[in-house]
């Protein structure tokens, strides 16, 4: 018999990039993949800009990034995106990006 979870450890598996609704968010990201005609590094670098001009939360990068890095995305691609997307969405929400983009590569704490 499968163990329920409570709606509050199901929010907080979210937040932390676990749980049943990521796994629906990344059935749909599969689904969206293949309908979008891109190829897979040119969709997750498309992600990723939509991040930053969201301001997206920790975990959301630190799915993208997981996937773009699992594909062989270069950092430098990743860098390059943040790059071409600053003069639309300006200095701050690069480097609030960027910070999350470094604690989702591990690179700070």
């Amino acid at each position: 018999m499968a163990t329920e979870t409570s709606p509050e450890q199901n929010i907080s598996a979210i937040a932390q990039g676990n749980g049943p609704v990521l796994e629906t968010l990344v059935q749909m990201t599969i689904d969206t993949l293949e309908r979008s005609g891109l190829d897979p590094e040119t969709y997750a670098l498309v992600r990723i800009a939509a991040l930053i001009a969201m301001d997206a939360a920790s975990a959301s990068y630190s799915l993208n990034i997981g996937v773009a890095n699992d594909i062989g995305v270069p950092l430098a691609k990743v860098q390059g995106t943040l790059v071409a997307v600053a003069p639309v969405v300006g200095s701050a929400r690069i480097v609030s990006a960027a910070s999350k983009i470094s604690r989702a590569l591990g690179l700070a704490e």
